[in-house]
């Protein structure tokens, strides 16, 4: 298998077309996701690898990747053995055979290939190094002063990877997810009108980072970064969910109909900047009364149970307008009182069923703790690797 059928980017920064990668030619029919042509070899190892992802231990032989991606056995085979070769599959064994001959397993090898996982927060940087299967191997913290502007960030960030990467013993990595505040644009790879943050205003963050990091970077705002994350944890299907994350600020990440949406210029999911009181609190955005002023004011003075009222207003809000199917909660200040934030939000969108006259929809903290963020940063890299299984990433 070819660098190309196994890199997240062509060049430094530029990452895979809408979360997967980019197949040139004819597309396979409805139903039947592998395409047996030459020009798709890159789109076809991914579906393997991403069927081989989800299988774990247990596996998958040569005949069930035929059937599951509609390519022919002589397609798989060919994969498979690029796959070896590059040492991102192994065989592992044998099925028992029910007849015939037993059937050779093929496994995903997690510690082929790695992917750096960046948060970017306000005050703070999580570093994470994860393997194949998005599991992190090794991880760092470090102060950070985020609103200090590119330099700084960029040494800290340089620093930490080094030391990173050193700790693991120098493994192949594939590149670097970066998650920071938004808004920002993710196709350009540039940072615009912070919150709080005004240096950072039309600065080139992807490309200066990849530069700094010598890899392949691809920038994201941290919702939508932990929002992908979460989603690759799920089973195929599961359908939609707002991820809501209260720290330093508060924001959303959107996964709708199985895609992480963005919106045309990455702007969906400024959840936070949503005007609640007309005549409330100065927001950093410039405006009054928006939630996220209201959630942090209510924290500065100590008022969580109030916290976690406003924030349930939002998510009551953000229901009724999607339909979405579950809500999760992260972020530090949410670590701080789980229990309280997610009964807080619960208590809202009960009250909000009770009045439409339905189910109540479910609420529940996200998976991955204060990694969260970063943890789908590494996603953003290795997503694309796996496939028509990844979550596609919706403009």
């Amino acid at each position: 298998m070819s660098s190309d059928d196994i890199s997240p980017a062509g060049r430094a920064g530029s990452p895979a077309v809408n979360g997967n990668p980019a197949a040139p030619g004819t597309p396979a029919a409805p139903g039947n996701p592998g395409a047996n042509l030459p020009a798709l070899r890159g789109h076809n190892a991914a579906l393997v690898l991403g069927l081989l992802r989800a299988a774990g231990e247990q596996g998958l032989s040569r005949r069930e990747l035929a059937a599951r991606t509609g390519l022919t056995p002589q397609a798989v085979s060919k994969i498979t053995a690029r796959l070896r070769a590059e040492g991102l599959a192994v065989e592992a064994g044998r099925r028992a055979s029910t007849g015939g001959k037993p059937a050779t397993v093929l496994r995903l090898v997690p510690g082929a290939r790695h992917a750096v996982g960046l948060h970017l927060d306000r005050d703070e940087l999580i570093a994470v190094l994860a393997d194949l299967t998005g599991a992190a191997v090794a991880v760092r913290r470090a102060p950070l002063a985020f609103e200090a502007g590119a330099g700084p960030v960029l040494d800290t960030a340089a620093r930490e990877v080094t030391a990173l990467r050193a700790e693991a013993g120098g493994p192949p990595v594939l590149g670097a997810g970066v998650a920071c505040p938004g808004p920002l644009d993710h196709t350009a790879g540039v940072l615009h009108r912070v919150t709080g943050a005004p240096r950072w205003d039309g600065f080139p963050l992807r490309d200066a980072l990849a530069d700094r990091l010598g890899l392949p970077v691809v920038l994201d705002k941290d919702t939508n970064a932990a929002a992908l994350g979460l989603a690759q944890g799920m089973p195929a299907g599961a359908g939609s969910f707002g991820y809501l994350h209260l720290g330093t600020g508060l924001g959303a990440g959107l996964v709708l109909g199985g895609s992480l949406y963005r919106g045309p210029r990455t702007g969906a999911g400024e959840f936070g900047h949503q005007t609640l009181l007309w005549d409330g609190p100065r927001c950093g955005c410039g405006r009054r009364g928006c939630i996220e002023a209201l959630c942090l004011a209510a924290v500065a003075r100590g008022d969580l149970p109030g916290a976690a009222e406003v924030l349930g207003a939002g998510a009551a809000n953000l229901v009724e307008l999607l339909d979405i199917d579950r809500v999760l909660l992260g972020g530090r200040t949410v670590l701080d009182n789980p229990d309280g934030f997610r009964s807080g939000v619960a208590e809202a969108l009960d009250a909000q069923a009770r009045a439409r006259g339905r189910t109540a929809v479910p609420v529940a903290l996200a998976r991955g703790g204060a990694q969260v963020v970063a943890d789908g940063a590494a996603e953003l890299v290795l997503a694309p690797l796996f496939g028509a299984r990844g979550v596609t990433v919706a403009r």
